[in-house]
Protein backbone atom coordinates (compact mmCIF):
# COMPACT_ATOMS: atom_id res chain seq x y z
CA UNK A 1 0.00 0.00 0.00
CA UNK A 2 1.98 3.34 -1.00
CA UNK A 3 2.24 5.52 2.07
CA UNK A 4 -0.16 8.47 0.70
CA UNK A 5 -2.60 5.81 0.85
CA UNK A 6 -2.07 4.62 4.24
CA UNK A 7 -2.01 8.22 5.47
CA UNK A 8 -5.12 8.90 4.13
CA UNK A 9 -6.92 5.86 5.39
CA UNK A 10 -5.13 7.32 9.06
CA UNK A 11 -6.60 10.50 8.97
CA UNK A 12 -10.26 9.13 7.65
CA UNK A 13 -10.10 6.23 10.21
CA UNK A 14 -9.14 8.80 12.98
CA UNK A 15 -12.22 10.94 12.01
CA UNK A 16 -15.00 7.70 11.90
CA UNK A 17 -13.13 6.47 15.63
CA UNK A 18 -14.25 9.73 17.10
CA UNK A 19 -17.02 10.75 15.37
CA UNK A 20 -19.22 7.74 14.71
CA UNK A 21 -19.05 7.02 18.47
CA UNK A 22 -19.26 10.66 19.42
CA UNK A 23 -22.93 11.44 17.62
CA UNK A 24 -24.41 7.96 18.57
CA UNK A 25 -23.52 8.39 22.25
CA UNK A 26 -25.22 12.50 21.82
CA UNK A 27 -28.28 10.57 19.72
CA UNK A 28 -28.53 7.80 22.66
CA UNK A 29 -28.50 10.44 25.03
CA UNK A 30 -31.22 12.57 23.86
CA UNK A 31 -33.05 9.22 22.65
CA UNK A 32 -33.24 8.43 26.89
CA UNK A 33 -33.98 11.79 27.73
CA UNK A 34 -36.92 11.43 25.22
CA UNK A 35 -38.20 8.46 26.56
CA UNK A 36 -38.09 9.50 30.06
CA UNK A 37 -39.59 12.99 29.72
CA UNK A 38 -42.02 11.98 26.98
CA UNK A 39 -40.54 15.29 25.59
CA UNK A 40 -37.70 17.26 24.13
CA UNK A 41 -36.67 21.37 24.60
CA UNK A 42 -36.60 22.75 21.07
CA UNK A 43 -33.05 23.46 21.85
CA UNK A 44 -32.73 19.56 22.67
CA UNK A 45 -34.32 18.66 19.55
CA UNK A 46 -32.00 21.00 17.49
CA UNK A 47 -28.88 19.48 19.38
CA UNK A 48 -30.44 15.38 17.96
CA UNK A 49 -30.99 16.66 14.71
CA UNK A 50 -27.54 18.20 14.22
CA UNK A 51 -25.97 14.88 15.79
CA UNK A 52 -27.93 13.13 13.04
CA UNK A 53 -26.57 15.20 10.26
CA UNK A 54 -23.06 15.01 11.82
CA UNK A 55 -23.65 10.77 11.69
CA UNK A 56 -24.11 10.94 8.30
CA UNK A 57 -21.55 13.24 7.39
CA UNK A 58 -19.09 10.76 9.01
CA UNK A 59 -20.59 7.33 8.45
CA UNK A 60 -21.11 8.02 5.02
CA UNK A 61 -18.05 9.97 3.71
CA UNK A 62 -15.35 8.86 6.31
CA UNK A 63 -16.19 5.23 7.24
CA UNK A 64 -16.65 4.20 3.69
CA UNK A 65 -13.18 6.26 2.84
CA UNK A 66 -11.52 4.51 5.04
CA UNK A 67 -12.61 0.68 3.88
CA UNK A 68 -11.77 1.90 0.61
CA UNK A 69 -8.04 3.78 1.42
CA UNK A 70 -7.18 0.39 3.43
CA UNK A 71 -8.68 -1.95 0.04
CA UNK A 72 -10.80 -3.63 2.63
CA UNK A 73 -14.31 -2.35 0.86
CA UNK A 74 -15.18 -0.18 -2.18
CA UNK A 75 -18.69 0.89 -3.12
CA UNK A 76 -17.65 3.68 -4.86
CA UNK A 77 -19.61 2.77 -8.47
CA UNK A 78 -20.89 4.98 -10.72
CA UNK A 79 -24.11 4.57 -8.32
CA UNK A 80 -21.84 4.39 -5.43
CA UNK A 81 -20.43 7.94 -6.11
CA UNK A 82 -23.56 9.39 -7.42
CA UNK A 83 -25.43 8.46 -3.12
CA UNK A 84 -22.21 8.66 -1.31
CA UNK A 85 -21.20 12.42 -2.78
CA UNK A 86 -25.53 12.80 -2.75
CA UNK A 87 -25.63 12.20 0.94
CA UNK A 88 -22.38 13.33 1.81
CA UNK A 89 -23.02 17.13 0.25
CA UNK A 90 -26.85 16.88 1.94
CA UNK A 91 -25.54 15.55 5.29
CA UNK A 92 -22.62 18.60 5.60
CA UNK A 93 -24.78 21.22 4.39
CA UNK A 94 -27.64 20.37 6.63
CA UNK A 95 -25.44 20.40 9.33
CA UNK A 96 -24.30 24.25 8.43
CA UNK A 97 -28.19 25.10 8.69
CA UNK A 98 -28.70 23.26 11.73
CA UNK A 99 -25.84 25.23 13.64
CA UNK A 100 -27.19 28.51 12.06
CA UNK A 101 -30.68 27.64 13.49
CA UNK A 102 -29.44 26.71 17.13
CA UNK A 103 -27.00 29.58 17.57
CA UNK A 104 -30.28 31.82 16.20
CA UNK A 105 -32.46 29.56 18.95
CA UNK A 106 -30.08 30.29 22.01
CA UNK A 107 -29.52 33.71 21.15
CA UNK A 108 -33.53 34.53 21.25
CA UNK A 109 -33.79 32.45 24.26
CA UNK A 110 -31.40 35.24 26.03
CA UNK A 111 -33.93 38.25 24.90
CA UNK A 112 -35.72 39.76 28.55
CA UNK A 113 -39.30 37.99 28.43
CA UNK A 114 -42.40 39.84 26.54
CA UNK A 115 -40.21 41.34 24.32
CA UNK A 116 -40.67 40.82 20.18
CA UNK A 117 -37.65 38.74 19.96
CA UNK A 118 -38.64 36.42 23.12
CA UNK A 119 -41.97 36.17 20.76
CA UNK A 120 -39.71 34.81 17.88
CA UNK A 121 -38.58 32.16 19.95
CA UNK A 122 -41.71 31.08 21.20
CA UNK A 123 -42.41 31.00 17.17
CA UNK A 124 -39.60 29.17 16.24
CA UNK A 125 -39.85 26.28 18.62
CA UNK A 126 -43.67 26.67 17.46
CA UNK A 127 -42.74 25.86 14.12
CA UNK A 128 -39.55 23.42 14.19
CA UNK A 129 -40.68 20.78 12.19
CA UNK A 130 -41.74 22.96 9.63
CA UNK A 131 -37.90 24.93 9.83
CA UNK A 132 -36.46 20.82 9.81
CA UNK A 133 -38.56 19.76 6.47
CA UNK A 134 -37.71 23.36 4.78
CA UNK A 135 -33.82 22.22 5.72
CA UNK A 136 -34.08 18.86 4.37
CA UNK A 137 -35.85 20.21 1.22
CA UNK A 138 -33.49 22.98 0.45
CA UNK A 139 -30.26 21.40 1.30
CA UNK A 140 -31.79 17.98 -0.87
CA UNK A 141 -32.14 19.84 -4.36
CA UNK A 142 -28.98 21.69 -3.84
CA UNK A 143 -26.91 18.48 -3.95
CA UNK A 144 -28.54 17.22 -6.16
CA UNK A 145 -26.00 18.20 -9.18
CA UNK A 146 -24.31 15.32 -7.53
CA UNK A 147 -26.30 12.75 -8.98
CA UNK A 148 -25.69 14.14 -12.42
CA UNK A 149 -22.20 14.79 -12.56
CA UNK A 150 -20.68 12.18 -10.27
CA UNK A 151 -18.96 9.45 -11.91
CA UNK A 152 -16.07 6.98 -10.84
CA UNK A 153 -14.14 6.28 -13.94
CA UNK A 154 -12.70 9.33 -15.86
CA UNK A 155 -15.29 8.50 -19.36
CA UNK A 156 -14.19 11.78 -21.38
CA UNK A 157 -10.97 13.35 -21.51
CA UNK A 158 -12.22 16.23 -22.99
CA UNK A 159 -14.14 17.23 -19.47
CA UNK A 160 -10.61 17.54 -17.43
CA UNK A 161 -10.62 20.84 -17.21
CA UNK A 162 -13.97 21.16 -15.78
CA UNK A 163 -13.94 17.98 -13.65
CA UNK A 164 -12.86 17.41 -9.86
CA UNK A 165 -10.79 14.59 -8.66
CA UNK A 166 -12.21 13.24 -5.48
CA UNK A 167 -9.78 10.25 -4.99
CA UNK A 168 -12.61 6.82 -5.82
CA UNK A 169 -14.42 9.41 -7.72
CA UNK A 170 -14.81 11.96 -10.02
CA UNK A 171 -17.23 15.06 -10.73
CA UNK A 172 -17.87 16.84 -13.77
CA UNK A 173 -19.54 19.39 -15.03
CA UNK A 174 -20.50 19.83 -18.88
CA UNK A 175 -18.96 23.46 -18.99
CA UNK A 176 -16.76 25.96 -17.23
CA UNK A 177 -19.62 27.86 -16.37
CA UNK A 178 -21.78 25.20 -14.60
CA UNK A 179 -18.54 24.01 -12.80
CA UNK A 180 -18.90 28.15 -11.34
CA UNK A 181 -22.14 28.18 -10.79
CA UNK A 182 -22.50 24.96 -8.88
CA UNK A 183 -19.32 26.21 -6.73
CA UNK A 184 -20.84 29.70 -6.07
CA UNK A 185 -23.87 28.14 -4.91
CA UNK A 186 -22.47 26.02 -2.82
CA UNK A 187 -20.27 28.91 -1.13
CA UNK A 188 -23.26 30.54 -0.85
CA UNK A 189 -25.18 28.10 0.61
CA UNK A 190 -22.04 27.52 3.63
CA UNK A 191 -21.32 31.41 3.54
CA UNK A 192 -25.01 32.56 4.02
CA UNK A 193 -25.74 30.52 7.53
CA UNK A 194 -21.97 31.42 8.76
CA UNK A 195 -22.76 35.08 8.57
CA UNK A 196 -25.79 34.89 10.39
CA UNK A 197 -24.19 32.04 12.96
CA UNK A 198 -21.14 34.28 13.67
CA UNK A 199 -23.75 37.50 13.86
CA UNK A 200 -25.71 35.58 16.76
CA UNK A 201 -22.92 34.58 18.41
CA UNK A 202 -21.40 38.26 18.46
CA UNK A 203 -24.80 39.00 19.93
CA UNK A 204 -24.58 36.05 22.60
CA UNK A 205 -21.25 36.95 23.59
CA UNK A 206 -22.41 41.00 24.32
CA UNK A 207 -24.94 39.86 26.17
CA UNK A 208 -22.87 37.11 28.09
CA UNK A 209 -20.21 40.07 28.82
CA UNK A 210 -23.07 42.91 29.96
CA UNK A 211 -24.61 39.97 32.08
CA UNK A 212 -20.90 39.53 33.67
CA UNK A 213 -20.30 42.81 34.53
CA UNK A 214 -23.85 43.73 36.08
CA UNK A 215 -23.68 40.38 38.60
CA UNK A 216 -19.92 40.43 39.24
CA UNK A 217 -20.45 41.80 42.61
CA UNK A 218 -23.48 38.60 43.46
CA UNK A 219 -21.57 36.02 42.00
CA UNK A 220 -18.75 36.99 44.41
CA UNK A 221 -20.79 36.93 47.35
CA UNK A 222 -22.68 33.71 46.71
CA UNK A 223 -20.64 31.80 44.30
CA UNK A 224 -23.14 31.72 41.47
CA UNK A 225 -22.43 30.22 38.13
CA UNK A 226 -24.73 31.66 35.92
CA UNK A 227 -27.34 29.78 35.15
CA UNK A 228 -27.90 27.06 32.60
CA UNK A 229 -29.23 29.54 29.58
CA UNK A 230 -25.56 30.97 29.97
CA UNK A 231 -23.73 27.57 29.69
CA UNK A 232 -26.05 26.31 26.91
CA UNK A 233 -25.11 29.98 25.12
CA UNK A 234 -21.30 29.36 25.79
CA UNK A 235 -21.52 25.78 24.31
CA UNK A 236 -23.36 27.14 21.10
CA UNK A 237 -20.29 29.81 20.56
CA UNK A 238 -18.18 27.06 20.88
CA UNK A 239 -19.60 25.32 18.33
CA UNK A 240 -19.95 28.21 16.11
CA UNK A 241 -16.27 28.77 16.65
CA UNK A 242 -15.19 25.58 15.79
CA UNK A 243 -17.44 25.63 12.79
CA UNK A 244 -16.47 28.72 11.35
CA UNK A 245 -12.43 27.73 11.68
CA UNK A 246 -12.84 24.57 10.30
CA UNK A 247 -15.52 25.53 7.26
CA UNK A 248 -13.92 28.82 6.72
CA UNK A 249 -10.72 26.41 5.67
CA UNK A 250 -13.19 24.26 3.48
CA UNK A 251 -14.53 26.52 1.82
CA UNK A 252 -11.09 28.49 1.42
CA UNK A 253 -10.19 25.40 -0.50
CA UNK A 254 -13.38 25.16 -2.48
CA UNK A 255 -12.90 29.03 -4.07
CA UNK A 256 -9.18 27.51 -4.66
CA UNK A 257 -10.37 24.54 -6.51
CA UNK A 258 -12.61 26.42 -8.36
CA UNK A 259 -9.99 28.91 -9.51
CA UNK A 260 -7.73 26.54 -10.69
CA UNK A 261 -7.45 25.00 -14.18
CA UNK A 262 -6.65 21.30 -13.87
CA UNK A 263 -8.38 19.56 -10.89
CA UNK A 264 -8.27 15.90 -12.32
CA UNK A 265 -4.47 14.98 -11.79
CA UNK A 266 -4.67 15.23 -8.19
CA UNK A 267 -7.00 14.58 -5.21
CA UNK A 268 -4.93 16.49 -2.51
CA UNK A 269 -7.65 19.70 -2.24
CA UNK A 270 -10.71 18.11 -2.12
CA UNK A 271 -9.20 15.22 0.61
CA UNK A 272 -8.00 18.36 2.79
CA UNK A 273 -11.38 19.86 2.04
CA UNK A 274 -13.39 16.47 3.48
CA UNK A 275 -11.22 16.06 5.87
CA UNK A 276 -11.73 19.75 7.14
CA UNK A 277 -15.43 19.76 7.06
CA UNK A 278 -15.65 16.38 8.29
CA UNK A 279 -13.53 17.08 11.35
CA UNK A 280 -16.16 19.60 12.47
CA UNK A 281 -18.66 16.57 12.33
CA UNK A 282 -16.48 14.44 14.42
CA UNK A 283 -15.69 17.45 16.92
CA UNK A 284 -18.58 18.70 17.59
CA UNK A 285 -20.28 16.03 19.77
CA UNK A 286 -16.91 16.12 22.08
CA UNK A 287 -18.21 19.34 22.61
CA UNK A 288 -21.70 18.49 23.13
CA UNK A 289 -20.74 16.21 26.02
CA UNK A 290 -18.54 18.28 27.27
CA UNK A 291 -20.61 21.29 27.81
CA UNK A 292 -24.13 19.68 27.72
CA UNK A 293 -25.42 18.22 31.26
CA UNK A 294 -28.23 16.45 29.64
CA UNK A 295 -26.10 14.56 27.93
CA UNK A 296 -23.63 14.08 30.89
CA UNK A 297 -25.93 12.75 33.03
CA UNK A 298 -27.97 9.97 30.58
CA UNK A 299 -24.46 8.73 29.26
CA UNK A 300 -23.32 8.44 33.41
CA UNK A 301 -26.54 6.70 34.05
CA UNK A 302 -25.59 4.11 31.11
CA UNK A 303 -22.47 3.50 32.25
CA UNK A 304 -23.50 2.74 35.87
CA UNK A 305 -26.10 1.16 34.61
CA UNK A 306 -24.03 -1.32 33.11
CA UNK A 307 -21.80 -2.54 35.83
CA UNK A 308 -24.97 -3.19 37.93
CA UNK A 309 -26.45 -5.21 35.53
CA UNK A 310 -23.06 -7.30 34.85
CA UNK A 311 -22.37 -7.88 38.75
CA UNK A 312 -26.60 -8.91 39.22
CA UNK A 313 -26.18 -11.06 36.25
CA UNK A 314 -22.67 -12.81 37.83
CA UNK A 315 -24.83 -13.19 41.29
CA UNK A 316 -27.32 -15.07 39.68
CA UNK A 317 -25.40 -17.19 37.96
CA UNK A 318 -23.21 -18.52 41.19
Amino acid sequence: MPSEEFVRGMLYLSLTVVGVPGNMAVILAFLLLLYNENQLLPADAIVLHLACANLLVVGVRCLLETLASFHLANIFGDTGCKAVIFVYRTSRSLSIWLTFVLSAYQCLSIAPPGSHWASGRALLARYLGFVFLFLWVLNTCMSSAAILFSFSTQNDSSLTNHGINVQFCYVYFPSKLSKEANGAAQVGRDVVPMALMTLASLIILVFLYKHSQQVKGLRRSSGGSGGAEQRAAKAVVALVTLYVVLYGVDNGLWVYTLTVRETMRSSLISDLRIFFSSLYAALSPVVIIASNRKVNVRLRCVAQEKPVQEKATSVSTM
